[in-house]
């Protein structure tokens, strides 16, 4: 178990990720910032890269693929496929990075207590060798960096901060 940024990271078994991370804001906000694609590049992956939505359509067997583009034009491409959408408690989608094999099955649940959402993401890999290539592939450093953006964003968008 890793505690980085406030991202606990455990594995469940040979084949999951499991990630946890408290946002202190309803999760209302927190499941439309996983599904508005005009706030998706406002957090979604490391500052020192641009998040391009190129495709993104929120329902049930829609797809979505996003860009991250560096200043030397380099990229890596996301994409996936939305299987169940219960706003604002659960989303669940495949998830791959173009380039690994594979393709995951993320399950990610909003729950609320007093004001605060915490977000639980199940990573189920078709295998232990992608599951290892995926923790490999930088994904924790990538995903404190985007959830620490993300925490930035909900301050913004908070009740409270208006």
């Amino acid at each position: 178990m890793n505690k980085n940024n406030g991202a606990v990271i455990s594995l469940p078994s040979e084949r999951e990720i499991l990630v946890t991370r408290t946002f202190d804001a309803p999760r209302e906000l927190v499941f439309r910032a996983h599904t508005d694609p005009q706030l998706i590049p406002l957090w979604w992956g490391p500052r020192s890269t641009t998040t391009i939505v190129d495709k993104m359509d929120v329902r049930p067997g829609g797809e979505y693929r996003f860009i991250h583009r560096s200043d030397d034009g380099s990229e890596v491409v996301f994409h996936g496929e939305f299987r169940e959408i219960v706003a604002p408690q659960r989303l669940v989608q495949t998830s791959a990075m173009e380039g690994m094999p594979g393709f995951l099955l993320e399950t990610l649940s909003f729950e609320e207590h007093g004001g605060k959402t915490t977000l639980t993401v199940l990573d189920d890999c078709p295998t232990q060798e992608v599951r290892d290539a995926v923790l490999a592939s930088g994904m924790e450093e990538g995903m404190n960096e985007s959830y620490d953006r993300l925490t930035d964003l909900l301050a913004q968008q908070s009740p409270a901060a208006g």
